[in-house]
């Protein structure tokens, strides 16, 4: 007599697939279960920090190979061959196998596939005497939704696995073209629309400074990825802030370009096919862990994407030594700074921040510092936006669901819904209302003589990244700091500035004020004493988030520079524009 299995279609896919994925981790990269965190986390065990676990693993010779080298000075000992592409390649993916033991952060280890892409860059170097490529052997990781061919972009699906990509996304290939060597793909939360990585497949991320809180999403794995040191820089997307906010999370750097800067096709389909054109483009955005590697990875790729990427536009990186001119009557750099969103007051820990970087940059000679108040088109914007996201009505991740019979996750099921794809005269009126909206952001960024002529007034804006301070898992609270930006399609990337500290969490002082939203109440709960303990954001990450108009994404690098080197005193004054 048969025997009727009880369980659902996805389950033995999932399975097989997390067999797979650990299959791809050599016997002798398998970590003791010592040094193993407990699950689930629980406040009694504390955060299980696991950013330095590593060291205790890998060779002096890997330790030195990760940890001490930025993007240029890891690619100028390749060249001058102190270190092989293979030796690079060989330390990264161990450090990486090791990184996602504890933290679950990969998706597809690519392990073999870049040990002999480091070895044929190896001969490629040794038979022609010169480097593939300015990107020779860098260790790149990129989210589980760029194509690869021959591998999975499941994002954590169950219907989409085993269905591998039949060529590469425009972007790897562009990064293969440059010498790069992609290690894995990283994790993503189901449906790609939740702020904590975790689906049915592969399971949760966890956060490697803090397990009781999130990582991040949807460019979490990629966040954790960076911050365990398993690649130099993440590739993500961001659409609400999916690389800000894994950024903000994991305490690593984030930039997120303007449309057409990166090449965004060749990724996982999850909506009907061109419904992003007529709403709203997410856009290819980068993780590190400083700034000036993100300015030296930009510098090779955007003058090139426009050859890879049908959606691309010719660009230049400039040298940074070139002077920056900024709005002030002398030359100086102009920075507003937006406290809030007009929907979500900020919490204590998130306004002191703020108020430590404005300090800081207020005493630099060549700085200007102005608060700038809340323009209505952003509180407004926040809603058009989600309108646009959801044209689509979530139809083909509902029907890819059903088709293995894959239940939300918890965290979804109160979020997720689905309803009829938007009219076209619907998401017209969205565009004219969107179009209404960026004709007054536009106001805040200059100022009228009174002959009727513009100049500019503002260089850039600092804004958090979220209202909060980097919640528990499952309680990030709203998108409303970051969405926005990319329907204005604002280049904004996110600092890190410091931990928290105890002084940070006022214990035992409530939040005075009256709510301004939904969303706000959501805030304060962060916030409330009869439901959270403060002391869980005891160093967690609290991070800046700095934005310039659009398509000016070489200057928001360099004014992220000149901020992160004033904030953190590792800069001196540069020189002002004759």
């Amino acid at each position: 007599m048969a025997v009727i299995s009880s369980e659902m279609p996805w389950e033995p896919i999932a399975r097989r697939k997390q067999s797979d994925r650990d299959g791809c981790i050599p016997s002798q990269w398998r970590i003791s279960s010592a040094y193993l965190p407990k699950d689930p986390p629980c406040f009694a065990d504390g955060p299980q920090n696991v950013l330095d676990v590593p060291l205790k693993i890998l060779s002096k010779e890997e330790i030195d190979i990760t940890e001490h080298y930025t993007v240029t000075t890891l690619l100028e000992e390749i060249s001058r061959k102190r270190f092989s592409a293979e030796a690079v390649i060989d330390a990264f993916c161990h450090r990486a196998a090791v990184a996602h033991q504890l933290t679950n952060c990969l998706t597809e280890p690519l392990f073999k596939q870049a040990a002999e892409r480091a070895r044929f860059l190896d001969r490629y170097m040794d038979e022609n005497g010169t480097t593939f490529g300015p990107l020779h052997g860098l260790p790149v990781s990129v989210k589980d939704t760029f194509d690869i061919k021959g591998v999975d972009s499941s994002t954590g699906l169950a219907a989409l696995c085993f269905k591998p990509a039949e060529r590469n996304a425009p972007l790897v290939d562009l990064l293969l073209s440059l010498g790069a060597v992609i290690v894995a793909k990283t994790n993503v939360p189901q449906t790609l629309s939740c702020l904590d990585s975790i689906n049915n497949v592969f399971g949760r991320t966890m956060n490697p400074v803090n397990r009781l809180c999130t990582a991040g999403g949807s460019s979490g794995g990629e966040g954790v990825m960076v911050a365990m040191k398993g690649s130099l820089i993440g590739i993500g997307t961001d659409l609400g802030g999916s690389v800000r906010i894994p950024a903000m999370a994991n305490g690593v750097y984030s930039f997120k370009p303007s449309n057409s800067r990166l090449p965004y096709g060749g990724q996982a389909v999850l909506v009907t096919e061109s419904m992003t054109r007529l709403g709203v483009q997410p856009v290819a955005g980068l993780l590190a862990r400083s700034i000036d590697d993100i300015n030296s990875f930009m510098k090779e790729l955007v003058p090139r994407t426009s050859l890879w990427g049908e959606d691309c536009v010719f660009g230049e990186w400039t040298d940074s030594s070139r002077r920056l001119q900024g709005a002030g009557s002398n030359g100086e750099i102009v920075i507003g700074v937006l406290r809030c969103d007009g929907n979500c007051t900020i919490l204590p820990p998130v306004d002191k921040i703020l108020d430590e970087v404005t300090s800081s940059l207020k005493k630099h000679a060549n700085i200007k510092v102005v608060e700038v108040s809340t323009p209505t088109a952003w509180a407004k914007a926040q809603s058009v936006m989600d309108k646009l996201i959801g044209i689509d009505g979530g139809v083909l991740v509902r029907k890819l669901l059903e088709s293995t019979e894959e239940p939300l996750v918890p965290s979804m099921q109160s979020r997720f819904k689905t309803s009829e794809p938007s009219k076209l005269t619907e998401v017209a009126q969205l565009q004219t209302r969107r179009t209404e909206l960026e004709y007054e952001m536009l106001q805040i960024w200059s100022e009228m003589d009174r002959y009727g002529r513009r100049r500019r007034r503002l260089d850039a804006i600092i804004c958090p990244v979220a209202p909060h301070p980097v919640p528990e898992i499952d309680r990030y609270n709203t998108l409303g700091y970051t969405n926005a930006f990319v329907m204005l399609d604002y280049p904004a990337g996110t600092i890190p500035i410091r931990d928290v500290v105890e002084q940070d969490l006022r214990l035992g002082q409530p939040l005075d004020g009256e709510s301004l939203s939904s969303s706000d109440q959501g805030c304060r709960v962060l916030w409330d004493e009869k439901t959270v303990n403060r002391k869980v954001y005891l160093g967690t990450h609290l991070s800046v988030q700095v934005v310039v108009p659009r398509l000016e994404d070489e200057r928001l690098g360099r004014i992220m520079a000149l901020i992160d080197g004033v904030v953190k005193g590792h800069t001196t004054s540069p020189k002002l524009p004759q």
